[in-house]
């Protein structure tokens, strides 16, 4: 497996630079404790509450490009505190990050109260995620009622994502407009059928024809 060491310190004092390398030293023994593939390791110096770090975003690009998979921290609150800990263990944890400290010797043993927060979250987004879908499905059950044949408008759909997947039968937008259909239940309609377009950009592109 291969590995991420991740230290971190709150402040820039040069007295925290034997804090950062014993982290380092630590998780070094760590992995070789189980044997991990140290891919890189990233320290920086900020507080646990700020999200946006360097060094978090770099681990982050590691994982999403499948150049590690486990994570190494001397314990949770190097990862970060309060709301921000928990927002990255809820990204690792869908990236299928595992995390190791050297605080439990081994994978981190996650609170209760931290466990129930995660678990809260996850249901939050599947809730989320049905009230899009739900959206896209209404959205195109108006359509379909006001006339519109989505048989007609599937030509892009096997291509890669990019500039043709931005086109969109703006004819249809026009007449759906015409049977006051907003253009958020357009874009849900459009979004369905394949076309990942705004609804800033429905209305944009409906301008523009208004135009012409």
């Amino acid at each position: 497996m291969k590995a991420i060491i991740y230290c971190r310190v709150s402040t820039d004092k040069s007295a925290q630079e034997t804090s950062l390398n014993r982290q380092k030293e630590e998780l070094i023994q760590l992995a070789g404790r189980y044997d991990f593939e140290i891919s890189d390791h990233i320290e920086e110096q900020a507080s646990g509450y700020e999200i946006d770090r360097d060094g978090v975003f770099k681990m982050l690009d590691y994982f999403a490009s499948g150049r590690a998979d486990s994570l190494l921290i001397q314990d949770e609150t190097r990862l970060g505190r309060g709301n921000t800990k928990i927002a990255l263990f809820h990204q690792l944890q869908k990236m299928g990050v595992s995390i190791y400290t050297a605080l439990h010797d081994g994978e981190l043993e996650l609170s209760e109260s931290d466990s129930m927060v995660l678990q809260i979250v996850g249901i939050v987004e599947e809730y989320q995620r049905k009230i899009h879908n739900a959206k896209i499905r209404r959205g195109m059950k108006k359509a379909v009622d006001s006339g519109f044949d989505p048989s007609q408008n599937l030509t892009n759909r096997d291509k890669a994502p990019g500039k043709d997947r931005k086109q969109f039968p703006i004819e249809e937008v026009v007449r759906l407009r015409k049977n006051n259909m907003t253009f958020e239940e357009i874009a849900q309609t459009l979004k369905g059928l394949g076309h990942p377009v705004s609804k800033a950009t429905v209305h944009r592109r409906y301008q523009e024809y208004q135009k012409t």
